[in-house]
């Protein structure tokens, strides 16, 4: 049983008769969100030996929290459907019940940092993560009697369309700052470098096909698991996977060019604009680079202050830091971002004002 689907029954048979003997009117959504494999539907048995088996998200109004949480950690069961419902983390050393009870509110701002009923400008939204937004958005919902989650993970379908251009654009301009680079390095005998500059330029080609799909990129352990299952940008793999896998610089190049023509097409596609060719040579040296005209023409139309007001290569966070302990904290988040901004709008999330 996926972890998922041992949500669903622990909710059916324990979570939710204990929630209709107590408060049979109760407003709530329920399901599996959060961190973990199981949230997006990729667990399996190695999945299984730590933070794996009885665990549901339960938002409810924000006076029945503690009593909620506290009822469940009296009358639950000891196990359901054969799994211990209560039980260690690697977080949380104690054996206790792991139904997080929260609002709907205090989710998107565990989650995403953000309000989430409130206005978000152009920075609050380079702000999230791909997985921060999977972690509301990617697990099922097995009840929404309010809506309001509801409502939320339908506001985090997609980037606002100009936020949408701009973090592409961002993508092109990461390719074309070190697409002649995979020559140029080789050619000094610098063979590793042009290897790590492959795989830095592969990788930014993979989250360039999520964007264009329309698709929230997940954390690294998944990324190339679920690239491969979209529909037109995950065709690139094998030419990816033949970049970094190259032994001579000038098939390197000459694959990852392959890809990004071919993600050029996708984005054609996607109905953002795309000139003839992503890539030309550069200057008069014997490499190819990404070519002006993609990135001026995705950015010639933004009409947003904030996004005008950036670098071009400054776009999402995940676009500016890969840094791990950055990425998983909303706080450091915001503050990153909105430095990496030099100090455009108010901070992400910040509710009021600039930050001094």
């Amino acid at each position: 049983m996926r972890g998922a689907e041992l949500a669903a029954v622990y909710y059916a048979r324990a979570v939710r008769p204990l929630l209709d003997r107590h408060w049979p009117e109760l407003p709530h959504a329920a399901g599996r969100w959060g961190a973990g494999s199981d949230v997006l539907g990729l667990d399996d048995e190695v999945s299984r030996d730590h933070d794996w088996g009885l665990r549901l998200t339960l938002l409810v109004p924000p006076g029945h929290v503690g009593p909620v949480d506290e009822a469940l950690a009296a009358e639950l069961p000891a196990e359901v459907a054969g799994h211990p419902a209560r039980f260690a983390t690697t977080s949380d050393p104690t054996a206790r019940h792991r139904v997080e009870v929260s609002t709907v509110a205090g989710v998107a701002t565990a989650r995403l940092g953000l309000d989430a009923t409130g206005p978000w400008d152009a920075l609050d939204w380079l702000s999230l993560t791909g997985q921060a937004v999977l972690e509301v958005t990617a697990g099922p919902v097995l009840t929404d009697t309010a809506g309001e989650l509801t409502r939320l993970r339908e506001r985090l379908t997609w980037y606002p369309d100009e936020v949408w251009r701009h973090v592409v654009a961002c993508d092109w301009v990461r390719l074309q700052q070190e697409l002649p680079f995979v020559g140029r390095t080789a050619e000094r005998g610098d063979d590793l470098g042009s290897r790590l500059i492959t795989a830095r330029l592969a990788r930014v080609a993979v989250h360039l096909g999520f964007l264009l799909e329309r698709t929230w990129p997940p954390y690294a352990k998944w990324t190339g698991t679920l690239f491969d299952r979209l529909p037109r940008a995950g065709a690139v793999g094998p030419l990816l996977s033949a970049a970094v896998r190259a032994e001579r610089w000038p098939e390197r190049e000459a694959a990852l060019v392959a890809a990004l023509e071919d993600l050029l097409g996708v984005q054609r596609a996607a109905g953002l604009p795309a000139p003839e060719r992503a890539t030309e040579p550069f200057h008069d040296r014997p490499y190819r680079g990404v070519a002006d005209d993609v990135v001026a023409r995705l950015r010639a139309d933004l009409r947003d202050p904030q996004l005008r007001a950036l670098p071009p290569g400054v776009g999402s966070l995940e676009q500016c830091v890969d840094n791990v302990d950055v990425l998983v904290a909303t706080e450091r988040r915001g503050a990153l971002l909105w430095a990496a901004a030099g100090g455009v709008g108010r901070a992400p999330g910040g509710g009021g004002g600039d930050r001094p």
